[in-house]
């Protein structure tokens, strides 16, 4: 996971970002070794970096979410044996990130001018 985005880093710019800026104070090693990658990359700015290991970070979880059997059987696989509808977290992430990604989205209103 880490080794494609190191590559990525040597190959292509960042993709989409939205309007809204997140600020975070870092633990001294983790602000230490991301000076360190942006020395290492130069063509790569520390928040850039920072962007880029956060969308891997959380692909990651999103990965690692366990699947939980529900009762509903939703399909068959390709022997033919019934495969149950996730109630774990992984379907509720899907649901709240569209959500979110919809917001984000979204033209901002203009105000109303008097």
């Amino acid at each position: 996971m880490f080794k494609e985005l190191l590559d990525s880093w040597r190959e292509r710019s960042a993709g989409e970002r939205t309007v809204r800026a997140y600020a975070v104070r870092l633990p001294v090693d983790d602000a230490a070794r991301l000076q360190a990658l942006a020395e290492m990359f130069p063509g790569r700015t520390a928040e850039q970096l920072i962007t880029e290991l956060l969308a891997t970070a959380l692909k990651g979880v999103a990965a690692e979410m366990p699947y939980v059997a529900g009762s509903r059987v939703i399909s068959a696989d390709e022997q033919g044996d019934p495969v149950y509808e996730d109630v774990g977290l992984t379907p509720r992430f899907i649901e709240l990130t569209r959500k979110h990604r919809r917001k984000l989205q979204a033209k901002p209103k203009k105000k109303k001018s008097r």
